[in-house]
């Protein structure tokens, strides 16, 4: 595909051609309830990640068709859920939360429409957006105010964490912020393996819940083995491993906060 294909969202894939959602299709926003209001904020994190990484292995050439589908998907799913979320707007906290994202999502949307940009900006953005939709995940947690909301929470975190050690990687490789990019790789994986244990030790875990769990470690392993090939010969091979391996585990943790929602509801 030539790189002028890349440089235009506008034009979106049709459906039936956009690469199967590694996370679930969700209804409408209409009548939300708290622990979807959580689950659709602890997308939008995971999503500010998930854009940047697609938008960098576009530049990096890994997978482009793959890559352009996941990018389009991202913001596709990023409009979506801002607009759900603006159905359930409980305080003044939320509220503020919520339109402060929206505002910044209309400023780093468009650097994602062009692989020309500075990445360096498109990382700045990516990080601007985790920590606005953190704001807002936190302001819907604690009006839900319950520990099953808290699981909602914790398990949404970890698709993001998904995204953002493989963006991490991808950035470490093309030497842009490198040094960060590292620590940022280290530290999403601590908290990974971390936030993990207390998922699997939470009473509130059904049968279901702990067989989730159970794959999600599996994944987690195949994960950290891709992660650790910054060295390897073959480094498109390498950059290919993460980008395919993220997606998986993404996918997995998707189902497990699906079934934290269901039961909080």
């Amino acid at each position: 595909m030539k790189r002028r294909d890349f440089l235009a969202l506008g034009c979106l894939l049709p459906a039936a051609a956009v690469l199967a959602a590694p996370v679930a299709a969700v209804p409408a926003g209409a009548g939300l309830s708290l622990p979807a209001a959580i689950n659709r904020a602890g997308r939008l994190r995971m999503l500010s990640q998930r854009s940047a990484k697609a938008w960098l292995m576009l530049v990096q050439g890994v997978l482009p068709e793959k890559a352009k589908s996941i990018l389009e998907q991202s913001v596709r799913l990023f409009e979506q859920h801002l607009s759900d979320l603006k159905t359930l707007q409980p305080n003044d906290e939320v509220r503020a939360a919520l339109q402060t994202l929206d505002h910044e999502w209309t400023r780093a949307r468009p650097l994602l429409t062009d692989i020309r940009g500075d990445a360096k900006v498109v990382w700045a953005g990516s990080e601007t957006l985790l920590a606005l939709a953190q704001k807002l995940v936190v302001a819907y947690e604690k009006v839900a105010g319950t520990p099953a909301g808290h699981l909602v929470n914790l398990s949404g975190r970890q698709r993001m964490l998904s995204q953002r050690m493989a963006k991490a990687y991808f950035f470490r490789q093309a030497g842009v912020n490198a040094v960060q990019a590292g620590e940022m790789l280290d530290a999403a994986q601590q908290e990974f393996a971390k936030a993990h244990e207390e998922l699997k030790a939470a009473p509130q875990n059904s049968a279901q819940i702990r067989a989730e769990l159970a794959l999600v470690e599996q994944q987690w392993f195949f994960f950290q083995n891709a992660l650790s090939l910054r060295d390897a010969a073959d480094r498109k091979k390498a950059m290919s491993d993460v980008a395919t391996t993220s997606e998986r585990i993404l996918e997995q943790m998707d189902a497990v906060v699906a079934l934290y929602e269901k039961a909080a509801g």
